[in-house]
């Protein structure tokens, strides 16, 4: 299954393209969730949203779709995954309220959370059910130099978690002075080599784009190359479009759906300016 998906599930500049023109913001997920099968929980990192908000998202999408909703910083920025019960059982909550919406929830580790704290990492995992999926994503240069890869890697592979890629080649490839959008992006996003290995039996990557949409067929045609070998296989894979500001994810999003169509088989996408009332769920990947 190719889960396909952008970083939010909703932006005005995205109405009278990607939605239909007029389109409420009430609408921006159900519409979503009609056009893309999976999205970026990336609001769940500044804070844990209530049980009924968690669960109006659930009815609002068709079955099939998937949230993956990111841990609160609260547990992995503020306390470093210690001491964090109460936190991780509010969270681990609003995934159990997800239901089959539930996808896989990730983890982005601070950027000062180097090889010694492996063991915090190898403990906090320890307490966290399998019955959830879970991706990984590092964010300091010693997960991605030997010893701490190594240990990293087999950590991954022996609790079944993905390695979450986080690809900026496209982002760093723009020139700074192109927008700001762009040069904020560069000084937010890490800038890390990209790996292409698989701990878990799914994949996870997210993937910011170059500003000037034509000039990512070159990241994105290595990325189809990998995708599609293992959508034959039968794996999950979870592949996230951003965009400088966003305001293209989903054109991204289609690019990279028919860099991977001409590889394997997969069905169109949907009709994105179709009028509110006539959107159906694409059951298509």
């Amino acid at each position: 299954m190719l889960y396909l998906g952008c970083p939010m599930w909703g932006l005005k500049s995205w109405v009278g393209n990607f939605f239909p023109p007029k389109t409420k913001q009430s609408e921006f997920l159900s519409l979503y969730s009609r056009r893309l099968n999976t999205v970026e929980g990336n609001t769940t990192f500044y804070a844990t949203p209530s049980a009924e908000t968690v669960a109006r998202w659930r009815d609002d999408t068709p079955p099939g779709f998937k949230f993956c909703l990111k841990f609160p910083q609260a547990i992995t920025h503020h306390k470093r995954l210690r001491n964090a019960e109460a936190e991780t059982a509010e969270f681990l909550n609003r995934l159990e309220t997800l239901g089959d919406r539930c996808g896989p929830a990730f983890l982005q580790l601070p950027p000062t959370f180097n090889g010694t704290s492996l063991p915090a990492l190898s403990a906090y995992l320890a307490t966290l059910p399998r019955d959830f999926a879970y991706a990984i994503e590092p964010r300091h240069a010693d997960f991605f130099s030997e010893p701490t890869e190594t240990k990293f890697d087999r950590l991954m592979q022996e609790r079944g978690l993905a390695r979450l890629v986080f690809d900026t080649r496209g982002l760093r490839a723009a020139p700074r002075d192109t927008t700001e959008a762009v040069r904020d992006a560069q000084d937010r996003k890490p800038n890390f080599p990209v790996r292409f290995t698989r701990t878990a039996p799914f994949a996870f990557t997210r993937y910011v784009s170059h500003p000037t949409l034509n000039a990512n067929p070159q990241w994105l045609t290595e990325w189809a190359g990998q995708v599609a070998p293992w959508l034959a296989r039968g794996d999950d894979v979870f592949f996230f479009l951003h965009y400088p500001d966003d305001t293209y994810a989903p054109e991204v999003a289609r690019l990279f759906h028919a860099l991977v169509a001409a590889r394997v088989p997969l069905p169109p996408l949907p009709v994105w300016n179709e009028d509110v009332e006539s959107a159906s769920q694409p059951n298509l990947f």
